[in-house]
């Protein structure tokens, strides 16, 4: 399957500083990307880059096999774009703000009213609500009209910057459940986010950002992996002689550590649960408990970041 976004070597200066240097970057169907770093890292000149809003100063990009450079505005009616802070007019409804996203959009009226009332109806904004100004939305509110103007286009691409930041956890559990509904339905969806918990809820795969380079790439268990030496981290509680040796001989476990009386934490590249058991009670030891964590991507984030401090 031919990917839906694709950079290569994708690079944008502004004089002598480089906002993004030689992205390499490839999106399928039905995948979810998320977008990290910390501000000025280039994550908001990649989307640009992508919608065709700024040129690159090198490198391709490919947009359904579209140039943004060149075609902007091809790209514009094929990709979904929400930002941070959506820009409706107040004093309209939202059925009649998406009235208009479809007159922009070439839509007729008589396609146009029916696909209206069904956006807003999976967005939740449907009956009165579809009918209350824009101005007197909350913030969730006026995220799902925003989707729902995407939904609209008909679009295979959806990019979202920081989507669910404002929400209340409600808010944003509901709406990240709408990105894995839209995901099911084949669609690419890039999210730039600082919210990582909910990135590593709903992405597929993430990039991260460091000063225009995207320096590490690929799932939170990969990532894991590079960065904290293991993928998969798994709690033993065992009460027996010389238990510490029997779980380093455990095959896939990369590191053990006591974490109290016959309390260890190990990290290992795969979910070796089953032979740690077979292990531990071969061995004669008592197996009390053994649980499964998986890392976070905070822990990535901050551990990436204190080597990155660390070596400057």
């Amino acid at each position: 399957m031919s990917a839906l976004i694709e950079t290569t070597d994708l690079t944008k200066r502004y004089g002598a500083v480089t906002a993004v240097q030689d992205l390499d970057l490839q999106l399928k169907a039905g995948e979810v990307f998320g977008l990290l770093g910390p501000n000025g890292s280039g994550k908001t000149t990649t989307i640009l880059m992508l919608l065709g809003l700024t040129e690159p100063t090198s490198g391709t990009a490919r947009v359904m096999g579209l140039d943004p450079a060149r075609k902007p505005l091809e790209v514009k009616r094929r990709v979904g774009y929400l930002p941070d802070s959506v820009g409706f007019y107040d004093e309209l409804s939202g059925r009649e703000n998406l009235a208009y996203v479809a007159r922009l959009n070439g839509l007729r009226a008589r396609e146009a009213s029916p696909a209206i009332e069904q956006v807003l109806n999976r967005m939740g904004l449907g009956n009165d609500v579809g009918d209350r100004a824009v101005g007197a939305y909350s913030r969730g509110m006026r995220q799902r009209l925003g989707l729902a103007a995407i939904l609209l286009k008909q679009v295979q691409i959806a990019i979202l910057d920081e989507p669910t930041l404002g929400l209340d956890p409600e808010a944003a559990h509901e709406f990240l459940e709408m990105i894995r509904d839209l995901r099911a339905e084949g669609m690419v969806v890039m999210i730039s986010s600082h919210l990582l918990h909910q990135v590593q809820a709903v992405c597929d795969r993430v990039g991260l950002f460091l000063k225009g380079k995207m320096v590490l790439e690929g799932t939170v268990e990969g990532l894991s992996e590079s960065v904290l030496g293991g993928a998969f981290r798994i709690h033993v509680e065992s009460r027996g002689q010389n238990v510490d040796a029997i779980l380093r001989d455990v095959p896939s476990v990369a590191k053990v550590s006591a974490m109290g009386l016959n309390k260890y934490r190990l990290e290992a590249r795969e979910d070796c649960r089953a032979a740690v058991s077979k292990r531990v009670i071969a061995a004669g030891a008592e197996l009390l408990s053994l649980t499964l964590e998986r890392p976070s991507l905070d822990e990535v984030y901050s551990r990436y970041f204190q080597e990155v401090r660390h070596d400057a």
